[in-house]
């Protein structure tokens, strides 16, 4: 594959694709609650691929989907009353038609831009058809 073209399987884009909950967990339970975070995330990283988009944009959205995982993970850590909510939930309190969560200083504000780019695209695929 030229390194121009984009990944054409779930697979060839997320290869760590099942280790990303293990990678997010803090707490015994994370990593169940990561798995469904995957799946609620899943439909979106397909949907990027069948957009063929060019391989360094899939790469920072499937990237930036990473950190909101992550980031979704934190926040139940850190507030019990995102603990309490489900995933679906949670991600609708994370994203919006403006952006994502605020991440803090942990990443440059273009780090920020990028990820509320991919937090709008996924705002968007989520509200289709709403």
């Amino acid at each position: 594959m030229m390194a121009s073209q984009a990944p054409s399987t779930l697979t060839n884009y997320c290869p760590d694709l099942a280790n990303w909950p293990g990678s997010w967990e803090i707490d015994d339970g994370d990593h169940i609650v990561g798995q469904r975070i995957v799946q609620v995330l899943k439909p979106f990283l397909i949907d990027l691929l069948a957009q063929g988009l060019a391989r360094k944009t899939l790469v920072r959205h499937r990237d930036n989907i990473w950190l909101l995982g992550g980031e979704m993970i934190r926040r139940r850590y850190d507030d019990p009353d995102c603990a309490k909510l489900s995933v679906n939930e949670l991600l609708a309190e994370l994203i919006e038609e403006d952006g994502g969560a605020f991440i803090g200083s942990s990443i440059s504000e273009s780090e920020q831009d990028s990820f509320d780019a991919t937090c709008r695209k996924l705002y968007r695929f989520m509200n289709r058809g709403n």
